[in-house]
């Protein structure tokens, strides 16, 4: 397939232009707010940046002021952030024109489509490829709902700009209504004053759906039919995107989500496609208005309008409009029915609000879609085609696609939990009082007896109970009753943390088997195990295979058409083994487990714990996906989506259509393309790679596990105390306390590297191993070039270092070590370095460039635009930290630390 990525100049020329028009009106509005004197300040600020004199721009701002600093924060906190909204808007319009031309572009729909089509097992394909972005909620999503409403007006208004230019709008008022917004977004809190609730972050997440997601997935699934019916291939059943959900439901280590959450969760989930289905209906209401005196409609149709308590008089002759009537006073019935509430939004009269009991309930969407295709049955009967497809196609794509529960919610917690609540009830019941004492041999026999054993439920006797076990059981009964009654498919997951072994996994079994979520013939909830540390995913094989071999689990898969997910860890695996051998490992787990799989019979899932930053699985998303090793695609694939990341791609429907045509692209692409590489240059590579993975996985060790100044240094040199103590998520930084490295969750770990722009969890111990191994003979070089030609895999590993390192700035992060207080931990910088450096000049001669980012010039020139605003917001960061840690900063001043973290988390963009 040939692949162009979307990099044109125009591109760049139309981003500089508005980018121009918002950076004069947010110096006119600062210099009108501010007054010229401190907004001169800026500007010299400005100026010195640009000169990149850092020993300049860091007296200049030492001199300024706490008041000053607020609105210097400020200032260059939100042009990066104007600049992303530019960027976006060009995006979205490029995507559009590519859409509805003949231009070819990476991942384009239409061009996989050709291609896979030539396959004799193409229906097959695209049946069945299911792609799962899994919306989380992020400890380092900083933005506020508020001031993404805000950047919605703007990336609105932007989009409308082509119409200013050739006169449809009126400029001056455009250009007033642009000032406004950047003038409100200058005065509105950044940062939020309290700490979210896990019930903000469902409501902020679910925002997302009405505005883009559900728009952009119901045309991009109508579309993908189309373009498999070009080719005689049928596909009507296929969902290749369906959408997932963590937040309510993932309880590891977050103390704030219970049964009440994950109700909550599921609740309004339903909330929101119902207010979608209805919004629907009297769309569909007030547009069909076909009369009895032009048309004749089916039998079916007219029993639907029968049924209608429209009684208004000038619906007589109007059959459809009161089948309409009919199928939403169903709606909102089936609606109370499920979530205990009455649409508001409904054109249903009030004296038919009033008598819903006397209505039927639908039994499932099916039912609802059933009512909906009498009605577009009969149009098509009277040769009405054109209404059909600019009316129904939508809805009827939504329905397939989201149900009545909107998003699959995911079950989460961490092993040692699960082992205490079985321990617990296992000691209640009078059945093993030792539990944790046994050996794992012996739990694992304890434990398939009591799975086998379906009468008994170890929690009902009349035992008291802990506190975590009550919590726990409740979420699980919960978690049944919701699948009652939403359907099975709103929780089809429970995942396990820190999975160690065979009886983790039956650990929860037996947590589900309490709520009969599973018996010994069939599962309604999957057991997932999430392997994350290195040493997790070495050791994963051998629990896969005893866990396969069960018989118990041969008949739960009987029950899953045979798919055994399982959840690999990006971020714990990096933070405990670094970069090579994060990805190595991963790399290596997935081609072996695939291959366990096949061996039983067993397609084996994958779900990706990806997040934005490199160093914890981020960076393209089509490349990432091409990258993954030969057959660990079958058809489906689950990703998770977070914080800022869920902004940046799904954002608005336009963007979100291109994103997700990527993913499927990608997906569709890896399981259809032939292994590029031949095994025995794979075996070859494959040995090489041990080779460098382990002296890196040894540097990586040395510095940050056998150096005892490496924590210290990590405490001091970044800002990781600051963003502890933010109001940015429900969830804990640590999981102890701070000072304990083991404990540190990885997020706020990578988010602390990307502040100080050293970005060491994507890069650390890449360019000693290179050398190592370059070193150790002359053709190796050679070898790796090859590698990154021709291996996908190799590729993007070597391109997200590149991207990376683009990013970090070793000059600003020197800075930040100085903020170090003795001078062991101080040193640990100077290592650092060495290899930062090292790390640039080997991944240069492997790619063979003279630069970084040769091959991404729209980045590059995005980069070079706002490196001059975030690298001073850098430096007012520093300086506040040297204050704060002083003790000078207090009140109002408080936010200005939070105020720069924001804003260098925007210049990045994929920093957490």
């Amino acid at each position: 397939m040939t692949v162009k990525k979307l990099e044109n100049s125009s591109d760049v020329k139309v981003v500089a232009e508005e980018v121009k028009i918002l950076t004069n009106l947010l110096n006119e509005s600062t210099e009108q707010l501010v007054g010229k004197e401190l907004f001169g300040k800026i500007e010299q600020l400005i100026q010195i940046s640009a000169k990149q004199d850092y020993q300049e721009l860091e007296k200049q701002i030492a001199d300024l002021d706490n008041q000053e600093m607020i609105v210097v924060a400020r200032y260059f906190a939100t042009l990066p952030l104007l600049i992303n909204i530019s960027e976006d808007v060009e995006l979205a319009s490029k995507v559009n024109v590519l859409n509805n031309t003949e231009q070819d572009y990476l991942g384009k729909l239409e061009d996989t489509i050709n291609v896979v089509a030539q396959k004799s097992n193409a229906k097959e394909i695209l049946d069945h490829v299911n792609v799962v972005p899994v919306l989380t909620a992020h400890p380092t999503q900083v933005q506020r709902k508020t001031v993404l409403e805000i950047t919605d007006r703007v990336h609105n208004l932007l989009r409308s700009y082509r119409e200013v230019k050739n006169g449809t709008i009126n400029r001056q008022e455009w250009t007033e209504q642009l000032r406004a917004s950047i003038e409100i977004l200058m005065q509105t809190d950044i940062i939020r004053s309290e700490k979210l609730k896990v019930s903000n972050e469902i409501t902020n997440v679910l925002a997302y759906y009405p505005k883009a997601l559900i728009p952009a997935i119901t045309k991009f699934t109508s579309r993908y039919k189309k373009l498999a019916q070009k080719h005689g291939l049928d596909v009507s059943d296929a969902t290749p995107i369906t959408m997932g959900m963590w937040i309510g439901g993932d309880r590891d280590g977050n103390p704030y989500v219970t049964a009440e959450t994950l109700r909550l969760s599921a609740t309004l989930q339903s909330q929101v496609i119902f207010e979608y289905y209805i919004k629907q209906i009297n769309q569909l209401y007030r547009a069909i208005s076909l009369s009895t005196s032009y048309m004749k409609p089916s039998h079916e149709v007219m029993h639907l309008s029968e049924l209608s308590n429209d009684d208004s008089p000038f619906r007589t002759n109007e059959p459809y409009r009161r089948a309409f009537y009919y199928i939403e006073s169903r709606l909102v019935k089936t609606e109370r029915d499920l979530v205990g509430i009455t649409n508001q939004n409904s054109f249903l009269k009030e004296k038919d609000l009033k008598h819903l009991d006397q209505i039927p309930s639908y039994n499932n969407a099916q039912e609802f879609k059933a009512d909906l295709e009498i009605i577009k049955d009969s149009l098509e009967e009277n040769r009405d085609q054109a209404v059909v497809k600019s009316y129904f196609t939508e809805i009827l794509e939504a329905i397939d696609v989201f149900g009545f529960y909107l998003a699959t919610i995911d079950m989460r917690q961490d092993s040692s939990v699960n082992e205490a609540c079985v321990a617990e009830l296992l000691k209640s019941a009078e059945i093993c009082d030792h539990y944790s004492d046994l050996s794992e041999e012996e739990k694992v026999s304890l434990l398939l007896k009591e799975l086998k054993n379906d009468p008994r439920c170890l929690h009902v006797n009349n035992q008291p109970k802990s506190e975590l076990l009550e919590k726990e059981l409740k979420i699980y009964q919960t978690a049944r009753e919701l699948k009652d009654r939403l359907g099975e498919d709103v929780i089809k997951q429970h995942i396990i943390s820190h999975t160690e072994s065979v009886s983790d996994m039956l650990e929860q079994a037996v947590m589900l088997k309490e709520y009969d979520l599973l018996d010994k013939q069939k599962a309604r909830i999957q057991v997932v195990p999430l392997f994350e540390t290195v040493e997790d995913l070495n050791n994963s094989r051998e629990i896969i295979k005893e866990y396969l071999d069960l018989d118990i689990v041969k008949n739960w898969l009987d029950s899953q058409n045979h798919y055994q997910e399982i959840m690999l860890g990006y971020s714990d695996s990096n933070k405990d083994g670094g970069y090579l051998a994060s990805n190595w490992n991963l790399y290596k787990a997935q081609k072996d487990l695939t291959a366990i799989g096949e061996d039983r019979g067993v397609k084996i899932t994958f779900m990706h714990g990806r997040g934005g930053t490199v160093g914890r699985g981020g960076g393209p998303s089509y490349e990432a996906i091409t990258a993954q090793p030969f057959k660990s695609i079958n058809d489906r694939i689950r990703m998770t989506e977070q914080g800022e990341i869920i902004q940046n791609k799904y954002g608005n429907r336009d963007t979100a259509y291109y994103n997700l045509e990527m993913l499927v692209s990608a997906t569709i692409d890896r399981i259809d393309s032939k292994q590029i590489v031949s095994e025995d240059h794979i075996a070859e590579f494959r040995s090489s790679m041990d080779e460098i993975v382990k002296e890196s996985n040894r540097i990586y060790k040395k510095l940050v596990f056998e150096n005892p100044n490496f924590l210290s240094y990590f405490l001091q040199a970044t800002p990781i105390k600051e963003i502890s103590n933010l109001n940015i998520g429900s969830r804990p930084a640590s999981r102890k306390k701070l000072s304990d490295f083991s404990s540190l969750r990885a997020i706020p770990w990578v988010f602390s590297w990307s502040q100080s722009r050293v970005m060491f969890p994507g890069w650390f111990g890449v360019g000693s191993a290179f050398k190592h191994f370059i070193d150790a003979d002359p053709n190796n070089l050679k070898e790796l070039q090859q590698m990154y030609q021709g291996w996908p895999f190799f590729h993007a590993l070597m391109s997200n270092v590149d991207m990376v390192l683009s990013k970090s700035n070793m000059e600003i992060a020197k800075q930040y070590a100085d903020l170090c207080q003795d001078e062991q931990a101080e040193s640990v910088f100077e290592i650092i370095n060495q290899e930062w450096q090292l790390t640039k000049e080997v991944i240069l001669q492997i790619e063979g460039h003279q630069k970084l980012l040769s091959d991404a010039p729209t980045l590059q020139t995005s980069l070079a635009a706002r490196m001059p605003y975030f690298n001073i917001l850098n430096y007012v960061q520093l300086e506040m930290i040297k204050r704060d840690r002083q003790d000078e900063v207090h009140g109002v001043y408080e936010s200005i630390i939070p105020i720069t973290i924001n804003g260098v988390a925007a210049g990045l963009r994929n920093s957490g």
